[in-house]
Formats: C-alpha cells, structure tokens, sequence
C-alpha cells in the first residue's frame, strides 16, 4: 500500500512517501523552490517522492493531509470575533486565502494529482506530530510530547503509544502556546518569526537570566504539570500583525529591535531568560508525562522539540531512559507524520521495532544524483573537476579539512529536516581557532554569535562530549568533556556578550559554544558510511574523529537540492572546495564569475 503524506500552507511545506509502511522518500518544497520555508502546495516535493517510487498518482492508494482546514478555521474566526474590532486588519489579511484556497483543501489536492480516485484523509496537526514521533522511533512502548505554535486548537499534547496504537490523552489550547511564546521573543528581539528561533537559542548564552521573574511574574501563570497560561495583555498575534504589544514594549524597557539593527546586551538577556523559561517548562512538561504515564522512553515532535538544549537537559536529568526526537520536528515532519497515522491508525497495520535502531534511515530521504550524473552535468558545462573513486575522495578530503580548507559535501541522498547530517553540508576542521569566524563571515554570511555543530564519529562520542546514547539527528546539546575545555583566564571572565566570542574554550573550539556546550550529532556506520568513512579518515590523519558541520546554503536561503544549487553556493561564497559526490572541485580552477554577465551565465547553468 503507498501511502502520500502533506503539509502545506502554513511553513515547511513537504510531502512523504509511504510503501508498506516504510519510509521511502521525503522532501521539503523549498528545497526545489528555492524559498526559504516556502509554504505552498509541495508540488516539487510530490513529484520528487513519485519519482522515487516508481509511480504515478493514480498508483496511490491513499493521501494524508496532516491537519483539518475546517477545523483550524473555525478557530481562527472564533479568535477574530472573540477580539473584534481590533482583529479586522489581521481578519482581512487572512481571509481571502482561506475563503479561496485553504477551505477547499480536497478538491486542491485532487487537481494537483491528477489521476488520484482514492481517499483523503485528515488527521488533527498534532496527532500527525504525534505520529510523526512515535512510529519512527525504536521504541515499542513509549511516552509522546508535542509542542509547537499551534495546529487547530492544540499548542501541546500528550499521550502514549504502544504498539501500532498511539492515544492522546491531554492537550493544551490556544492562545496559551509555548511555540508562540518563544515567537514573541524572537519578533521582539528583531529575528524573523519562524525562521529566527534558533538564533534565540545560539544568541542565549551570551546573555544572563535577568528577565526570567519578569516573564514569570507578568507573561505566564505556569503550573507545576508544566501547563500555563499567557496573559494575552502582552500579546498581539490573536488580532494583530505583529506577535507582541505595546504592554509587552513597556514591560521590557521600549520597541522592538529593528531588523538588522546591532544586537546589544538587552537582546542577549532577553534570548537567556525565555531560553530558560523554555527549558523549564519543558522540564515539567516531560516530568508530569513520566508521573502520568509510567513510560521510560519518550518520543518527541513539533517545532518545540528543535530546542535542543532543552532536549539536552530533559536527557541529562534522567526524566526519562531514552528520548527519541523527530529529526524534521515542525510543519515538515507532520507529512510523514500523517502517512504513517494512516497506515497504523486507520489501516490497523502492525509496526515491527528492534528497540536500538529507528525506521528513519538517517532521514537521508531525499533525492540523489550519481556521480555519472554529475559529471555529465559538468562536462556538459565545460565546470573544471576532478574524478576519483570513492576511497580517494575521503583520503583528498580528510587531508584538504587538515589544512584548513573549508569544503562543500555533497553525497547521497538530501535529508529530510532543517539539519545538514552529512549530506549537503559544509565541513571543516573543529580545531581550527578560526574557523567558526571564517564559516560565518565568508561562507554562511550570518551572525558572529552563530555556533557551528560537532560531526562526530559514534564510537568517539564519549571522548568528546558528554553524552550517554546516540544523538544522529544533531537535536541533543552536550557539554565538551571538561578535560578537552580551557580554563578562562581572569580578563576572559570579565567580557560580556559577543566579546567572548573569540576565546577558545576547548582543543575543538571550532564547535564548542561559549557555554561550553555543542551541538552534537553522532556519524553512524549503518546510516552513512561513507561520511562515516570521511571521518574516520580524518581520525587517522589527526587523531580527531570530530569536524565542524553545518548546512550546505549561504543566511536566507534553504539547504542545496542539486548539483547546480551547491554549484552556485560554492562559486558565491569563499568555500575552497566543493565535492560532489566522486568529484572534486577546486575554486582556483573555477571560472572567474565577477562581472554581472558572468554571473548571469552562472545562474543560467541549467
């Protein structure tokens, strides 16, 4: 049975393939699109996931949309009428996409697949998020924690799963959402709401903790089950266009900061204290599921469950044996979620598990390009290149991040998700002191403050970082063992904010943040051997089985789908060398694109 799971018209439209119940591919529509978050119908994204498959729309024999429009409409009118006459700007902006597009949700999908006779179905959002967690994981019986913006009137469930069964049992509502909360800030302190809650998160510990009693005292009325409710006094995203209020301006000392604008102590503060507020919650949250549901694992879903330093800390304090986190947590991650609620709830059909390893084969479920493929596009391009076997590649490649060079790895199939796992990612080496700056600076064009990631080998996990289990999905932040980390002299005690920077806080400074911390992903033979094979290449040459990884796109735009994007990210930026799969690319041999007509041909490569 082949099962096609969606999400569209919110963020993170994507769509899922499901065979058997197996995953067989999944992508996000803005990888194809080039938009960032694009949230149209995922039509590249289906195709993409036909394709894979062998079949054509009329070969399916069922869809699932991974909420229910009426339902979310309704909510949104009862939230206008409840907050009239304030609502009307935000009522008219809205309306005439639901009335003309998002209403119809059926008759949309079935025009776009055309050939398609069979069933829709149309799971609630966070019983996809649900689903999304637990059917993937390796657990047979386990504890579920959603927790996002907000789907149709949820903002967090929980519930248990057990076999091929999954229950929700409680959920909190609408307008008290801690996705939404984390947004605020995010808007207040001058990021892009839904795109920027991650640099909240990187930006939190430069910051002290000074308005956690304000939030507390003022924004949210929090219980000890970890359920709460917001004061919306503070808020404006009920009937307004912008996520806070003038109420909320007062509280925190004036406007928000103005995009772009320099970031200052303020908003370094204001990131630690809803960090810390977010951790908390989070806390008590997966604390009152253990109570309630005498689960040792729990599986993990929604926007929420990317903060992967509260993850970190749900680990380390042992609430639970073992977490497993949806590697595609948000919007994405509910196509895949709403394809396997159908073939488990409404089909019935059994999950098989071994309790080690998950079903989501690394979440390398995208598309992928041989290397004859490549070099055909090369060649048919005149691109300067050099072909290897795969043994070569790793040894070429493992000695140029040695020496400093920043590369360009593109290999296997995309994956599904917001991280880059060793698919289409950026390397380099994580001793370098340098590097993170050279990375933001020269590559990323992003912030200073922005931390980089550790790839480390599974079996050296340990002697980096302090980490018990695997972490392949880059979702658990771990603190550098303390004898890898440098003590601070007494001046580097003193700096504040970004001035801490620069100073080398471990022997891999590249990825250790200035809290000692780092995000940490863990390379696994089974999953991706030959990044695997890369690393341990590297090991052999330097005694590190750990290097810096980050996504392979330049601020603002998505991760590379084709030979072509990662073509055209590696010539606009000062990478030194691009590698698509078995071949390699120097920039010194590379055209000299300066002038605007060049880039013109750039761009015109396809």
């Amino acid at each position: 049975m082949r099962i096609l799971g969606l999400s569209a018209f919110y963020h993170d439209s994507a769509a899922c393939l499901v065979e058997d119940g197996v995953l067989r591919a999944a992508a996000q529509e803005e990888r194809f699109s080039r938009k960032k978050h694009d949230s149209r119908f995922p039509s590249s994204s289906v195709a993409s996931c036909l394709e894979a498959g062998g079949i054509t729309p009329s070969e399916l024999d069922a869809v699932a949309f991974y909420d229910k429009p009426w339902l979310k409409f309704e909510r949104l009118l009862e939230t206008y009428l409840g907050f009239a006459p304030r609502g009307l700007p935000s009522f008219y902006k809205s309306m005439p996409l639901w009335l003309r597009q998002k209403l119809w949700m059926e008759s949309l999908i079935r025009r776009e697949l055309v050939g398609y006779e069979g069933k829709i179905y149309f799971p609630e959002h966070h019983q996809s998020h649900a689903a999304s967690a637990f059917y993937p994981s390796p657990f047979d019986r386990a504890a579920v924690l959603t927790c996002d913006g907000v789907g149709e009137w949820a903002t967090a469930s929980w519930g248990v799963g057990s076999g091929k069964d999954l229950e929700l049992r409680q959920e909190l509502h609408f307008p008290h959402s801690l996705g939404l909360l984390y947004s605020a800030f995010t808007y207040y302190t001058g990021f892009r709401v839904n795109s920027g809650e991650y640099k909240i998160m990187g930006l939190a510990p430069y910051g002290q903790p000074k308005y956690v009693d304000e939030i507390l005292d003022h924004l949210v009325d929090l219980r000890d089950d970890g359920s709460f409710r917001l004061d919306m006094r503070y808020f404006n995203y009920c009937q307004g266009l912008t996520m806070t209020s003038k109420a909320f301006d007062e509280l925190f000392g004036g406007p928000p900061r103005k995009p772009e604008s320099d970031l200052g102590q303020k908003q370094m503060d204001l990131a630690r204290s809803v960090q810390e507020v977010t951790e908390e919650i989070m806390m008590r949250m997966a604390r009152h599921v253990r109570r309630e549901t005498g689960e040792r694992r729990l599986c993990l879903a929604g926007g929420v469950a990317l903060n992967c330093v509260a993850n970190g800390k749900i680990l380390r304090a042992e609430v639970f044996d073992d977490l497993w986190i949806q590697p595609a947590a948000g919007d994405a991650g509910g196509a895949l979620g709403a394809a396997l609620f159908v073939w488990h709830q409404v089909r019935g059909e059994p999950r098989v598990t071994n309790g080690t390893s998950d079903s989501q084969r690394g979440s390398y479920l995208g598309s992928f390009y041989s290397t004859d493929e490549i070099v055909d596009w090369l060649e048919g391009r005149s691109i300067p290149h050099h072909r290897s076997s795969a043994a070569e590649v790793v040894e070429t490649v493992s000695r140029l991040m040695a020496e400093e060079r920043v590369v360009g790895w593109f290999s296997g199939p995309m994956e599904f998700g917001p991280r880059a796992l060793g698919g289409r990612s950026i390397l380099g080496d994580a001793r370098s002191t340098k590097m993170q700056t050279t990375m933001n600076l020269k590559i990323k064009y992003r912030e200073s403050f922005r931390p980089f990631a550790p790839a480390c080998l599974a079996e050296d996990v340990k002697e980096y970082f302090e980490l018990d289990g695997a972490s392949p999905y880059m979702l658990l932040v771990a603190p550098v063992q303390n004898g890898r980390r440098r003590a601070m002299t007494s001046e580097q005690e003193d700096l504040f904010g970004i001035a801490k920077l620069n100073v080398p806080r471990s022997d891999i400074p590249a990825v250790t943040h200035v809290d000692y911390s780092a995000r940490v992903q863990t390379v696994h033979r089974e999953t991706n051997p030959r990044f695997h094979a890369l690393l341990e290449a590297f090991k052999r040459r330097t005694g590190y089985g750990v290097v810096v990884n980050t996504s392979f796109n330049v601020r603002g735009e998505p991760i590379v789908c084709t030979p072509r994007d990662a073509y055209l990210c590696f010539m606009r930026t000062e990478m030194d060398v691009l590698v698509l799969e078995d071949c390699v690319l120097y920039k010194e041999e590379q055209p000299d694109f300066r002038e605007e007509g060049d880039w013109r041909e750039l761009y015109a490569l396809d």
